[in-house]
Formats: structure tokens, sequence, C-alpha cells
């Protein structure tokens, strides 16, 4: 008998489950190549190109991104759109019924336009050969897996796991988190503690919702969905540029309590040059994203980078409370260290504006990290929060940011016995509380303060807080330079009195030093020590810092070994 036409069983059940992973299979947006790998076709040499659907696949998912759309949209309204229903009397056995039967009808419909979308997918040879990749590396997670899989850019829930906070750490402490300072409880009496509670009970309730609706999307815009969307086609591009220009390397964190946090690598410890052996872990802003935001300062200095972002931005799942945002920094550490190879001393940690947060925790909780540097980051939220929220809404607002979104910069920054740079915008409008013309406004100025005040707290008497409060409120170059000289700041002597007193003692931080010192050299050492731990640049908040302003921090070296500068 002849077996012309025959198909067997065994290669019909590998088809459709083949199908069935192509519909339910990631969205492909973009397929990259190495340099010596070419695309056997006209536009052969590029190092990346879109991929290109076909029309069946092309219209179905328009169908059900406009579905995802809609459905979003009534998500954030539903709220209104409830009230409204039920002022109109629609919310009734009589009315839902037929509203269940629409739904249902659409749902049906939705679901056939997916197997639509389905059957075009396996239509197309590239999504067919990155969907078996896909497959095969999520049965056998190894190295020359994981390397196909990187040539495609496709939705990062999908993405395997590269490497877990269990992996090193007890899973029985998962389930609490990393440890975060607490503001001090007061202290009450049995009866009185019972009796305020019930008092403030309707205030932890409206705290509670504030900080889980509005609040946090005020605090972090960029974890909105529909920014996001928004935002998608110009964060594609610098993701495919990270990889296609800079070799970068994505990888999936699971932190300790489950978020997953999207992260790119890019090593630079095999090109010429000191800086590519030290590891540059940035943190972003409230809006900002690794693959358009500061990671290209460190890049264009030649360092290698490690980006990653908050939870709920991006491809990181979760929401970026305080707690989450530790749990995600401490993944981020652990990976740099078990996985990539860096020591903590090879480690320095930049943050720009609110990733000040997670840096200074970061300091705080590994103080053997080389240095860490702070843009455009302030010393505490309660002092900006107050500044956007009506006055009648004080205590409301005290409640929420210090039961919630205790961002206190400061308080974990001085627990950090390292080197020590904070950059401050001059017309900074974002962290200034007065606005941007006002620059003794600027948050960075009391996070400057309080860092000096804890670790040199002789020198920072009244008058070494007056004189650098005049300092501070130069905005220009020339200005600093009339304060400083103004004093005669003598450089060399201030760097000799620090190593006398270091070599004596060697003591951790606080200093004593300038206890028994003239009122004028301690103005001297107050000064000097101000434009050694912080730098001004004459711009606004969001302005890219240049590879140019990035310094190391400055370091007192001990007299034998010599003085060295920030570069």
């Amino acid at each position: 008998m002849g077996t012309v036409g025959f198909r067997s069983p065994c290669t019909g059940r590998m088809a459709g489950w083949m199908w069935l992973r192509c519909v339910l299979g990631p969205h492909l947006q973009r397929i990259h190549r190495s340099p010596d790998q070419t695309r056997p076709d006209a536009r052969a040499g590029r190092r990346g190109w879109s991929y290109q659907p076909r029309s069946l696949e092309k219209h179905t998912d328009s169908i059900l991104s406009w579905a995802s759309a809609l459905w979003s949209l009534s998500y954030y309204s539903s709220p209104l759109l409830l009230c409204y229903l039920y002022r109109k009397g629609y919310i009734c056995s009589s009315k839902l019924v037929p509203v269940s039967q629409y739904v249902g009808t659409v749902l049906v419909c939705l679901l056939g336009v997916a197997c639509l979308r389905g059957w075009g997918r396996w239509k197309n040879s590239e999504y067919l050969q990155f969907i078996s990749i896909l497959e095969e590396t999520k049965r056998n997670h190894t190295p020359a897996n994981k390397k196909k899989l990187r040539c495609y850019d496709f939705d990062f829930p999908h993405w395997p796991a590269d490497f877990s906070w269990t992996e090193v750490s007890n899973p029985k402490l998962s389930k609490t988190g990393v440890s975060l300072l607490k503001p001090e409880p007061r202290l009450r009496g049995a009866a009185d503690s019972v009796l305020n509670s019930v008092r403030t009970l309707p205030c932890h309730i409206i705290s509670f919702l504030i900080a889980h609706t509005f609040g946090r999307r005020m605090l972090y815009p960029g974890s909105v969905g529909l920014l996001q969307k928004a935002m998608r086609p110009m964060l594609q591009q610098g993701q495919a540029r990270l990889i296609e220009e800079f070799d970068g390397q994505r990888n999936k964190l699971v932190a300790c309590d489950g978020n997953e946090i999207d992260t790119m690598f890019v090593d630079r410890r095999k090109d010429e040059g000191q800086n590519g052996q030290t590891l540059v872990i940035c943190c972003e802003g409230n809006a900002g994203f690794y693959e358009v935001g500061c990671m290209n300062t460190p890049l264009e200095g030649g360092y290698s980078v490690l980006g990653w972002n908050h939870p709920g931005f991006g491809g990181s799942t979760g929401v970026p409370f305080p707690q989450n945002e530790a749990n995600a920094m401490d993944v981020v550490i652990q990976f740099a260290m078990h996985k990539l190879g860096f020591k903590l001393s090879d480690i320095v940690v930049y943050a720009w504006s609110i990733g000040g947060y997670p840096a200074s925790w970061a300091a705080m909780s590994y103080p053997e990290i080389q240095s860490i540097v702070l843009d455009a980051s302030f010393d505490d939220l309660l002092p900006l929060a107050l500044k956007v929220m009506p006055d009648s809404w004080r205590p409301l607002v005290q409640h929420t940011v210090r039961q919630y979104m205790n961002l206190n910069n400061a308080e974990q920054l001085i627990k950090y016995q390292g080197p020590v740079l904070l950059i401050r915008r001059t017309r900074d409008e974002i962290i200034t509380t007065m606005g941007p013309e006002d620059v003794m406004s600027n948050r960075g100025n009391d996070l400057l303060l309080k860092l000096l005040q804890f670790r040199y707290p002789k020198i920072m008497t009244d008058e070494g807080i007056r004189v650098i409060r005049q300092w501070l409120g130069a905005s220009n170059h020339l200005e600093e330079a009339s304060v400083y000289s103004g004093y005669e700041v003598d450089d060399d002597w201030c760097v000799s009195v620090l190593q006398s007193y270091q070599a004596d003692r060697d003591v951790l931080f606080p200093w004593s030093v300038g206890e028994d010192m003239t009122l004028e050299g301690r103005r001297q050492l107050a000064l000097f020590l101000a434009r050694k731990y912080m730098r001004n640049f004459e711009t606004t908040h969001c302005t890219p810092l240049p590879a140019s302003e990035f310094h190391s921090p400055w370091r007192l070296k001990k007299e034998n070994d010599g003085w060295m500068r920030g570069k």
C-alpha cells in the first residue's frame, strides 16, 4: 500500500501542540543578531530588525490590543462607572443578565480572534523558530539555549528566570523581606495606646487607600500602565541599542518577595582601561527606565554597568513601595556578586532622583561597596510631599508618608562609612520646596548637611552650618569660588588636619576632629568638606548627566599613601 499523503498521529499532535504554544505565546517585538550573524535577505548585515507579523497576525493582534486598552480604561474608571450605573438603575438582576450574555459573547469572539492570531503565528517561520527556542530554554536552561533566546525581544513575563534570591539566601526569610529603617514609635501607656488606635483608625484607613491608589502613582508615575504603553516604542528602541551596540545581556531576577526584576548588564571587563573593572549599578528615577535612563552616563565613561527597573516598571513586576524597592535592590546586588562575579569593593551605586532610596539602602546594608553617587536626590520625601498637597491635609500626609512611603534617604546614608558624592542641580524644579529659582530650597542641601553633621559634628557647629549655607546659596561656579576664596580656605592645610586625625585614631564616623580648633579653622574645614562631598551641575532635574560630570567620590587617603582627588 502506498504511503503518499500519510501523516502520522505523532506529527499531528506536535503540530497541534505548536499551534497552541503560538496561541498562548508572547508578543515578539524584535530579533537581535550578533555581528557575525546576518539575515538571509536584502537587509543582510544589520545587527537586528523588527519582527514583521503577517497580515492575519497583525490584524488580530490589533483587535486584541484595542480590547486590552479598553479593559485598562474600564478598570481605572470603574469607580465612576459603577456609580453612574447604580444611579441609572442598571445594577439589578434584570439588567445584569443580558449584560452578562453580551460580555460572554464578546469573550468568545475574542477567544476566536486569539486562535486566529495563533494560526497566523504558526504560519510564520520566524515566530515558529522563536517559540521553539523559548520552549527548549524553559525545559533546559543551559547557557547555549539562553544565548539563543537573548536574540529575541519579547514579553518579559515569559522570560525564564536567570537568578533567584533563594539561591544564596534562606528561603524562610523571604516572606518578611529585607530589613528597613523604621520610624521610632512613640511610647504610650497601654490604655492610651488602645484609645489612640481607635481614634486614629479612620486616618489609618484613608492613608492606606491613598497610598495604594493615587498616592503611589503620583510618586512613581512610571508604574502607570498607560504611560508605559505610550513609551513602549522608545523603550524598545533603547533596549535594542543596549543589546546591539553594547552587547547588553537582559536577565530576570526573582526577589525575596517573588517580584521579577528586569535588568540589563553591559560587561566592559575585557576592554582596555581600569573603568571596566568597576561595576556601576544604576538606580533610576520615578519615571525612569534603564532602557532610556541614567545607564548611559557610566556607559560613556567606559564602566561595566548593571541597570534595573523598579517593581512595576517595564518588565519588572510588583509595585514600587519601599519594602519592594529594597528587596529588588538586594537581589540585584546578590546577582552582581554571585552570578556576574564582582566583589563588593568593585561596585559603585549610582542613583538619580528617587533612585536615591534603594541606593542609600544598598550603601547602608552593604557597607563594603566602593562608593555611592547620588544625583539630584533628596534627604526625605515628607517635605516634598507636603509641598504638593493642601495644608489642611498635613497630618494625613505625614501619616501616609511615614507609614507607607517613608523614603528616608538621609537616615540610611549616614549609616554608610564609605565615599559619597552628591550632585546638585542648581535649577532643579522637582526636589525644591519653593521653586527652581530658590536654590536654597533644594532638598539636596539638607542631604549634604545631615551627612556632614553626622560625620563631623565638631566642625558642623552653628558657624560651620552658616558658612556652608552661604556656599550652597551660590547658583554658579563663580559665586562658589567667591565664597570659598572669601574665607581663604587652604586645601593643603585641611587635608593635613584630616589625615593627622585619621592617622592617630583611624576610627569610624562620627569624627571629633575640630573639637579644639579655632572658629576660623572650623570654617575652613566645613567649606572644604562641603565642596568635596557635593558638586554643582548648572541644569534642571531631568537633563541627562554627561559622562564628564560623573566622578569618583572624594576619598581621604592615609598620610603615607598620599592624597587622591576624585577623577
